[in-house]
């Protein structure tokens, strides 16, 4: 199926039909067919053509799938920007992508070569029926473009192609033995590979439907669960232990939910099995990048399902963990971890060499630390760049937040290295409790040396009511190792 034209097949299957909705509006699959051809027609008067770039920063909505799909229906591809940036940055995106049109909602475009189309007029005023042309996409025609969060320079913009997201949605809903009875509900920004990838494409393209939240909230979401009846949602660790904190007397109605899907950054196992004993449904655990089309393993639906790895390739994919030559990690063995498959993106945009180097003797190099375990299991150890080195010895993060995430009062737990006259490197530890926690330091200190020798004890366990994430919702360690610089530089002034 082309992506092109998946709206208009699905409203050829069944007009009536449920496809999309947000908490204004549910558009059926004639009504979105519609929207979608409206928008493209004023794409098109604007000048986008095969081969542009269309941008839209918005708020979770349904308009912003309408553009997605609209864009494509044109030729273009897509970039969605995060609604949350500041002009500067906005602007950056808009003039590395080279965006011909910005879709966004009342809030000023910033400076860049191209159109504005406010999302209040679109597919206003449009006759629907000059947008009959379909433009179908060769497979490996740009269909969006993901720019990753910068954490390291300058945001990238992740090139991923049609067939990316085709083969990505066919291995996941195999996986996930996905039909058109699922229903989505997406809680994730849809600035992400994750939202619009699982989320969105693949319900939309097995024939379910979806339903978006503007964005999660503790208060809002299982009232969401109880009205809408999803089957599935995907979210991160920090939403799951959110869940995980609420007091015993929030007892939701969850039977409609079949699975729950984890990732974008490894959950303790502890935490998973809390979550699928408290709420009923199975946690599934699975692991990806922007650069692999969002996902690469995840533990089975049917058979082992190991808390603690991050599961087993999806279909069409092969994970390797390497060593720094490049050679074969045997089992067992700790390496980068490597995935080959037609779902690695064809690259990042206007960048060749960093493309080289990322996507090295045709795999895609994820800088992740990990092993495979005797049953072809993926345990990932930690990110290459976090590791912290302490006289000599290689200290991994995670394995300092696994022992602290042992104790069911730690909600987040998030290690950096400290400079250190020393022993060049120092692990800190910061942690999240659970409210109404009594644990103090200390407690936390003889959490760790149940399980850490001597010299993987973290030098300082700091606590605070929350930690910062980014806009995806992943703990910041960034922001951490920034405030801690900040924290020095003020010390010694």
């Amino acid at each position: 199926m082309n992506w092109s034209a998946l709206p208009d097949e699905r409203a050829r299957i069944d007009r009536e039909g449920a496809c999309i909705a947000d908490q204004r509006i549910a558009l059926s699959n004639g009504e979105f067919a519609e929207r979608v051809r409206s928008t493209a027609v004023q794409l098109s008067d604007l000048g986008v053509k095969p081969g542009s770039v269309v941008a839209v920063q918005l708020q979770n909505r349904v308009e912003l799938i309408v553009a997605l799909f609209a864009a494509w229906r044109v030729g273009a591809a897509a970039t969605p920007v995060n609604p949350n940036l500041t002009d500067f940055e906005t602007a950056h995106q808009l003039r590395d992508a080279g965006a011909a049109v910005l879709i966004g909602d009342d809030r000023p475009a910033p400076a860049f070569d191209g159109a504005y189309l406010d999302v209040a007029q679109l597919g206003v005023n449009v006759d629907a029926d000059t947008g009959d042309d379909t433009y179908l996409p060769a497979p490996g025609d740009l269909a969006l473009l993901i720019y990753t969060s910068g954490t390291t320079g300058s945001p990238k913009g992740v090139m991923l192609t049609h067939a990316n997201l085709q083969v990505m949605c066919e291995s996941v809903i195999e996986a996930l033995e996905m039909t058109a009875d699922d229903h989505c509900l997406l809680v994730l920004p849809l600035f992400h590979a994750n939202a619009i990838v699982l989320s969105t494409l693949t319900p939309l393209l097995v024939g379910a439907h979806a339903t978006i939240a503007v964005k999660f909230t503790i208060d809002t979401f299982f009232e969401l669960v109880e009205k809408h009846r999803p089957t599935y949602f995907s979210a991160v660790p920090t939403i799951y232990a959110m869940l995980d904190a609420l007091g015993k007397e929030v007892q939701p109605d969850t039977s409609s939910i079949r699975l729950a899907i984890g990732g974008a950054a490894p959950m303790p196992a502890e935490l998973i099995e809390r979550i699928e004993t408290r709420y009923g449904f199975p946690l599934i655990e699975g692991y990806g990048l922007s650069e692999g089309t969002c996902a690469s393993t995840i533990n089975p639906l049917r058979g082992a399902r190991k808390p603690g790895t991050v599961g087993i390739p999806l279909p069409g994919q092969l994970i390797e963990i390497v060593a720094p030559d490049g050679s074969l990690r045997p089992q067992g063995e700790t390496g980068e971890v490597v995935i080959s498959g037609p779902n690695v993106m064809a690259g990042y945009f206007g960048k060749p060499e960093e493309t080289a180097k990322t996507l090295a003797n045709r795999r895609l190099h994820t800088g992740d630390v990990g092993y495979l375990d005797e049953d072809g299991y993926l345990v990932l150890v930690d990110r290459i760049k976090d590791m912290i080195i302490r006289g000599g010895e290689n200290l991994y993060p995670k394995e300092i937040e696994t022992a602290l995430y042992s104790h069911a009062d730690v909600l987040e737990a998030a290690v950096i290295g400290q400079p250190d006259p020393i022993y060049g490197e120092v692990p800190v530890a910061y942690v999240a409790l659970r409210p109404g926690s009594t644990l103090n330091t200390d407690d936390l200190f003889d959490v760790c040396r149940k399980s850490l020798s001597k010299f993987k004890l973290p030098v300082e366990i700091v606590t605070r009511e929350n930690l910062p994430k980014n806009a995806v919702g992943k703990l910041d360690k960034p922001a951490l190792r920034a405030q801690m610089r900040a924290n020095g530089q003020a010390a010694n002034s």
